[in-house]
């Protein structure tokens, strides 16, 4: 590991942080000013930089927060922790929020400077684990005809600033997307700040974008950049734009007209220069019929759009993903790469993803865990993974009349020649010895059936639960799309707590 720098003109700050960073094994490099600091960066790709940087605000010749600011425009991943009197507190509080890790107030406690010290050291190696993922793995993988599309784009877009629109469910990546199109822009050496209009509340949401002033509301003790100013010269990603609440719309229609906002709370324009890139699952032709999203908005937004394959659509991919998510999960993990066999991935490829690339890499995550060996077979893959590879597979019969006429009750009997009443279906049993025949009158619980003698037919002995978690995800799903997304509606309207619809949109992977 590498060392954490200590920068104090205080000798006696810098051996009692010395010996308690010693203590627990963590190594150190003392400085007695930022000057001497910034020399040791200048070697730092040759002698090694520190894991994190803790500095005095107050040291001769400079400050801690003048040395911050070079450090965080070299090294923008580095935890930097500043020290300081409580005299001090909120000078530092309102200059450095922009950039350090945490402030350390003296007198500190010993203990708890270390277990601060030891926080910043794991975002550390975070941070270096995901530089190295980013570095190793391409942007994006994809064969099929649709991502070609898709790079193609990217491409063209290259030498343009022009404000994109990316459509497409859930999962598919649109982030990724937009983390490309800044890569290969002409602001490609600003910063990329993504935020998820959906996820903020709304009272919080105005804020987030674009700031406020010390003492505009209750809690705001300092002035706080948005993540408009943060993106100052970069690519701002608005994710979930379908569902920014109608107010803050017409805000955020004027900074696109013209590049300037106020703070919350403030007097004086601010003015910024930001590429715009939006992302939404939803269809917001139909959200401004609605009336929730504004129709300028919309047009503001929409000069280019790029609409996302579901994973379905491009299943020639699925492998080459697979392997690829494996190979990640496993460096992450700190283990050996699993391999998959070719009847895996041919199961694989027969599941429709509703939760698209997203699902397969969790479900690549699940596999690096609970495989257990080696090499994953199809026995090893989820529970809903091979259900519904065994349904696309079952083969049926259909009448071509759809009218629907009484029949007797269901019968199971061998398979033979046979009549079939009039806009009933024959299902094969998995073993192939039996068939069913389906009244067509009974509505979903005939699909329910079909299921059931399917999964009872091979064999299986945990069709409760694979059938429960799969009608859970579904009633679930449905009540939040009716909802918009709004958890504590749907949970009203399906009869249910708001903490049991929380619960189960964890266990469920519907996030």
């Amino acid at each position: 590991m590498k060392p954490i720098w200590i920068v104090d003109d205080d000798q006696s700050i810098r051996f009692v942080l010395e010996k308690a960073l010693q203590r627990e094994e963590l190594p150190t490099r003392s400085f007695t000013n930022p000057k001497d600091v910034l020399a040791a960066l200048d070697h730092a790709d040759e002698e090694g930089g520190p894991q994190v940087l803790v500095s005095d605000i107050r040291m001769p010749g400079s400050t801690g927060l003048d040395l911050l600011e070079k450090v965080k425009a070299r090294f923008p991943g580095l935890p930097v922790i500043i020290m300081t009197a409580f005299s001090d507190l909120d000078s530092a509080v309102s200059a450095f929020q922009g950039g350090a890790f945490e402030y350390l107030p003296k007198p500190f406690d010993v203990p708890k400077a270390v277990e601060l010290i030891r926080r910043a050291v794991e975002e550390s190696q975070r941070e270096e684990v995901a530089l190295e993922a980013v570095a190793a793995t391409p942007e994006m993988l994809g064969q099929a005809p649709a991502m070609q599309d898709v790079f193609r784009a990217i491409g063209r877009l290259s030498q343009s600033n022009v404000t994109v629109l990316i459509t497409g469910e859930s999962g598919t990546g649109k982030e990724l997307v937009a983390h490309a199109l800044h890569k290969h822009s002409l602001k490609a050496k600003g910063p990329f700040v993504a935020i998820n209009t959906a996820a903020i509340p709304k009272d919080l949401l105005e804020s987030e974008l674009f700031g406020h002033e010390r003492g505009a509301f209750t809690g705001a003790q300092t002035m706080r950049r948005g993540r408009f100013e943060q993106a100052d010269g970069g690519t701002l990603f608005l994710d979930e734009i379908g569902d920014m609440p109608f107010d803050l719309q017409t805000r955020l229609l004027r900074v696109l007209s013209d590049g300037h906002f106020y703070r919350v709370g403030g007097h004086s324009a601010v003015k910024t220069n930001v590429r715009v890139i939006a992302a939404t699952h939803q269809d917001l032709e139909q959200r401004v019929k609605e009336g929730v999203f504004r129709e300028d908005l919309f047009h503001r937004l929409n000069v280019i759009r790029l609409r996302l394959p579901a994973l379905r659509e491009r299943r020639e991919d699925i492998p080459m993903l697979t392997r690829q998510f494996l190979n990640t999960s496993a460096r992450q993990l700190g283990v050996e790469p699993k391999r998959i066999a070719d009847s895996a991935l041919s199961w694989l490829s027969r599941f429709n993803f509703p939760g698209n690339v997203r699902q397969l890499e969790n479900i690549c995550h699940w596999l690096t865990v609970m495989a257990p060996a080696q090499v994953i077979e199809s026995k090893d893959l989820p529970p809903e993974v091979e259900v519904q590879a065994a349904l696309a597979d079952a083969p049926a019969v259909a009448s071509p009349t759809p009218t629907p006429t009484p029949t007797p009750t269901l019968t199971l009997r061998p398979v033979g020649p046979m009549t079939l009443p009039d806009g009933a279906a024959l299902v094969l049993g998995m073993p192939a010895v039996q068939a069913l025949v389906i009244p067509p009158t009974e509505g979903w619980e005939n699909a329910l059936q079909i299921e059931a003698i399917a999964l009872l037919s091979s064999g299986r002995t945990d069709v409760w639960d694979v059938l429960t978690k799969r009608f859970e995800s579904r009633l679930i799903q449905t009540a939040l799309d009716n909802t918009k997304g709004r958890r504590i509606e749907a949970a009203h309207k399906l009869g249910i707590g708001r903490n049991t619809i929380t619960r189960k949109i964890q266990e469920l992977g519907l996030e």
